[in-house]
C-alpha cells in the first residue's frame, strides 16, 4: 500500500478493484468530484487496453500500414530495396511509448490524491475490501472493474496453441501461421501478420468473418484479405491441434503445419476469487456481473464496468460508463448513466472497418419495412493510382420517409478517422438530406458519405 493510506487511513468513499481503462476513469472521475478513492491493481496499471490490446495492437497495425504503403511505393514509381521490419527495434518504441503511459497515470494518480495498492481485492462484503496481505478497506461503494482475459478453446492439443496476448511477445513474424477465429481479434491479428510478411490462414466456425457488422462490407473485407493472401477457412470448427515436425502445429485434419497457432476464440471475464458470493453479486452463466443499466449490480453500493460486465467491450465504453456512474454517485447527476446505442467502433482490419448505429438488417427487424440503403462502391485514390484492386465500400442505412440515418458503415483507407464524426451527426439525428447538403471535401474518400444517391 503507498504512504497516502497511512495518512487517509481505511475508510473511502470508493474502493475501485481493478487498474484497467475502466477503473482508473472511475478513479480519476471520483477523485475530481471530492471523493476519497483507493485503486487496487497487482499489475500494470492500464489493463488490457494499454499492455496486451487496443495501444500495442495499434502500434503493431500501424507498422503493418507502413509496411503496405512502401510496397505501394514502388508500385508508383519509388526506386530502391524495400527495408526489412526491424521487429525488435519497433517493439523497444511500442514498449517506450506505453511506459510513458504508465509513467502519466502514476503522475496523474499522485496528483488527485489516490491511493494505489499494488494488490488484488476481494470482497469480504458490499463495504469491505481486503487487500492480498490481508489488510481492508471500507467504502461506502465498491466498483469492480478487473476486465476479461483470451479464452482457450476446450479442444484436444490446446495448450499447443497461443492465445491473442502472445503475439506481443513475438520478435518476428511467424513464417507460417493460423489464426483460429473470425471476430475483431482474429481479424486484426491476420491482417497485420499479413502485411508484416507471415503466411496467413485463417480458420473460422462460422459462414463469414465478423458476424455481427454489415454483410455486404464483410464480404468486400473478406475479397480484400483474398487478394491480399490471407488464406480464408470459413465454416470450418479446428476441433483439435496436434504436433506436426520439430515444433509446429497443425489443425486436426489439415495437412498444412504451422509455426504458430494463434486463437482469438473470444474472452472471459476476471470474476474468480472476488467473494462476489460474499458480497451477494450475481454472475452469469459465462461469468460476467450482472448490472443494471446504471452500472449497479444487486449488492447496494456495489458496481461494475467494463469487459467484466457483458455489455459492449471497448475501451472508450467502458472509460464512458465509469464517468458517468462516478457523476451519478458523487456529483448528484440522479440521471448519468451511458447510452449503449449507437456506440462507434472501428476493426483494425486491413482496411479499417468502422462501423456505428444499425445494419440494414438490424433496422428492418426494429423499425419495420421502410429502410432504404445507399452506398459508395470505389477505389480510393492511392491504390487506383497504384492500380492495386484493394476497393472501399461505404452505407448509409435511413429510414422513413424524412430518411433519417441509422446506420453508418465504412470499409476503406481512413475509415477509422472518418467514422467519429459522423458518428456525433447520427448520434444527433442527422437524416440523408442533411448529409447531402453539406459541400464534399475534394478529393478524400470521406466526401462519398455526403454524396450518396
Amino acid at each position: 500500500m503507498s504512504a497516502g493510506a497511512a495518512r487517509a487511513g481505511l475508510d473511502f468513499d470508493l474502493v475501485v478493484i481493478g487498474g484497467g481503462s475502466g477503473g482508473l476513469a472511475a478513479a480519476f472521475r471520483a477523485a475530481e468530484h471530492g471523493a476519497r478513492v483507493a485503486l487496487l491493481e497487482p499489475a500494470e496499471l492500464g489493463g488490457t487496453c494499454v499492455n496486451v490490446g487496443c495501444v500495442p495492437k495499434k502500434a503493431m497495425w500501424l507498422a503493418a500500414h507502413v509496411s503496405e504503403r512502401i510496397e505501394l511505393a514502388a508500385q508508383l514509381g519509388f526506386d530502391g530495396p524495400a527495408p526489412k521490419l526491424d521487429w525488435c527495434e519497433f517493439v523497444t518504441h511500442r514498449q517506450r511509448y506505453i511506459a510513458n503511459i504508465h509513467a502519466s497515470y502514476r503522475r496523474r494518480l499522485d496528483a488527485a490524491g489516490i491511493v494505489t495498492v499494488a494488490s488484488r481485492g476481494r470482497l469480504l462484503d458490499p463495504r469491505t475490501v481486503e487487500c492480498a496481505d490481508g489488510v481492508r478497506l471500507r467504502a461506502a461503494h465498491v466498483v469492480i472493474a478487473t476486465g476479461g482475459r483470451p479464452r482457450r478453446p476446450s479442444i484436444p492439443g490446446a495448450e499447443l496453441g497461443l492465445v491473442s496476448e502472445d503475439f506481443f511477445r513475438f520478435t518476428a513474424a511467424p513464417g507460417r501461421v493460423a489464426i483460429v477465429g473470425g471476430g475483431y481479434i482474429g481479424v486484426e491479428l491476420s491482417g497485420i501478420l499479413r502485411a508484416l510478411g507471415s503466411e496467413v490462414e485463417l480458420f473460422v466456425r462460422g459462414p463469414r468473418l465478423l458476424q455481427e457488422f454489415d454483410d455486404e462490407l464483410v464480404e468486400r473485407l473478406q475479397e480484400n484479405y483474398h487478394q491480399a493472401g490471407v488464406v480464408l477457412h470459413l465454416g470450418c470448427d479446428v476441433r483439435g491441434l496436434e504436433r506436426a515436425d520439430g515444433d509446429r502445429v497443425r489443425a486436426a485434419g489439415h495437412d498444412t503445419a504451422f509455426d504458430a497457432v494463434l486463437f482469438a476464440t473470444g474472452r472471459q471475464p476476471n470474476t474468480e476469487d472476488l467473494g462476489l458470493e460474499a458480497a451477494g453479486v450475481t454472475t452469469t452463466d459465462g461469468g460476467y456481473v450482472c448490472v443494471d443499466p446504471w452500472q449497479d449490480t444487486v449488492a447496494a453500493g456495489v458496481h461494475a464496468i467494463g469487459d467484466v460486465t457483458d455489455r459492449v467491450a471497448l475501451t472508450p465504453v467502458a472509460i464512458a460508463a465509469a464517468r458517468r456512474l462516478m457523476d451519478r454517485i458523487f456529483a448528484g447527476q440522479a440521471d448519468a448513466r451511458l447510452d449503449y446505442d449507437n456506440v462507434p467502433t472501428v476493426v483494425f482490419a486491413h482496411p479499417p472497418l468502422g462501423t456505428v448505429g444499425l445494419t440494414a438488417a438490424q433496422a428492418r427487424a426494429r423499425l419495420g419495412d421502410d429502410v432504404h440503403e445507399y452506398h459508395a462502391d470505389f477505389r480510393d485514390m492511392l491504390h487506383a493510382l497504384a492500380d492495386v484492386p484493394q476497393r472501399s465500400l461505404f452505407k448509409l442505412v435511413c429510414v422513413g420517409d424524412e430518411r433519417r440515418v441509422v446506420g453508418i458503415h465504412l470499409l476503406g483507407e481512413g475509415a477509422d478517422e472518418i467514422l467519429q464524426g459522423f458518428a456525433v451527426a447520427l448520434k444527433k439525428g442527422i437524416t440523408l438530406d442533411d448529409l447531402r447538403e453539406t459541400v464534399a471535401i475534394h478529393p478524400t474518400s470521406a466526401e462519398e458519405v455526403v454524396l450518396m444517391r
